[in-house]
């Protein structure tokens, strides 16, 4: 199950909103998402969790590009919501680097040197691809009372509603909730 809001701060504090996430197809698309949801170029936090797997944090400033925190890299790697926040980037892979085009290498199956099942995982991506790990931004909620050993240290099952408390915005959450 899942559970996704957009948190965004404004002169009289936190305020949230419920938000579905079934026409967000790209991070631009959520970026464009959470802007809406500051008129006034005021931080906007996309919370997204998947009960007791993995939790993202996305932090949009004005215009700046989104910062980007996800609890488990690879759980969240199984998850469409997930897939969308883990670019390229944020796996520490540089654009273009997903390996070869194995489509264009017309192979048989009988070529020699071909990857043993056991390093697969669920999915089929390799397993060393993404990792069991915290990946992006361990400091994107530092200045807003959340440490990075804070942040490191919430579990899945709790994170958003801790993140809340911090800021202080846990009852708003809660309405939406």
């Amino acid at each position: 199950m899942y559970f996704a809001a957009l948190l965004a701060r404004t002169e009289d504090g936190w305020e949230a909103s419920d938000t579905e996430l079934d026409d967000v197809e790209t991070l631009s698309d959520l970026t464009d998402l959470a802007r809406e949801a500051s008129p006034d170029d005021d931080t906007v936090l996309v919370l997204i969790e998947q009960e007791d797997a993995w939790f993202g944090v996305v932090r949009i400033d004005g215009e700046d590009d989104p910062r980007i925190y996800i609890s488990d890299a690879a759980a969240a790697a199984r998850s469409s919501y997930g897939e969308i926040l883990l670019t390229a980037e944020l796996l520490g892979k540089e654009p273009g680097d997903d390996g070869p085009d194995l489509d264009s290498l017309d192979l048989d199956g009988t070529e020699d040197g071909e990857p043993d099942d056991d390093d697969d995982d669920d999915d089929g991506t390799a397993a060393e691809t993404v990792p069991h790990s915290p990946v992006g931004d361990t400091e994107i909620l530092d200045d807003l009372g959340v440490s990075e050993k804070e942040l490191r240290a919430l579990g899945a099952d709790d994170a958003l509603n801790s993140i809340a408390e911090a800021l202080g915005a846990s009852e708003v959450l809660e309405t939406v909730r």
